[in-house]
């Protein structure tokens, strides 16, 4: 076990990086000074920053790539993977947007002219309405 002031001082570098960093920055720096620690060092590093210990493990594997293995240059400022996070719905549903348009039509309020549009209708109503319009719609199948 590494000493308290060794996680002090992370914990103090921590706070003054991490509002630069991105996820896959942050990662990495944390997995940097967990291995230049050596032994105890992953444990110390997330006792100080709060990250877990599986985050650290993961930066360290980036940082033990081999050349070949790491992203090209172009992609290091991408924070996700490519193809990474959730896809939009959008691309899932094609009429999503004409469903919603036609929920929000009836009660939308303001001026025609402007793109701003006013309904008195919560987010929350919408997302019930559009759920039950694609179950109503989804054909059934029968075994």
């Amino acid at each position: 076990m590494l000493s308290h002031k060794v996680e002090e001082t992370i914990q103090t570098k921590y706070e003054q990086l991490v509002p630069y960093l991105n996820e896959t920055s942050l990662r990495m720096w944390a997995a940097v000074e967990a291995i230049s620690l050596g032994h105890g060092g992953i444990t110390s590093v997330a006792r100080a920053t709060g990250l877990s210990r599986t985050t650290i493990h993961a930066g360290i594997a980036e940082v033990q790539q081999s050349e070949s293995e790491r992203l090209p240059v172009e992609y290091c400022g991408v924070v996700r993977q490519l193809g990474g996070g959730r896809k939009r719905l959008s691309d899932k549903d094609p009429t999503l947007f004409e469903e919603l348009e036609s929920l929000v039509d009836p009660v939308t309020r303001g001026d025609p002219q402007s793109p701003l549009r006013w309904t008195t209708k919560s987010t929350p109503k919408l997302a019930k309405q559009l759920q039950a319009l694609v179950t109503y719609n989804q054909p059934t199948h029968s075994l």
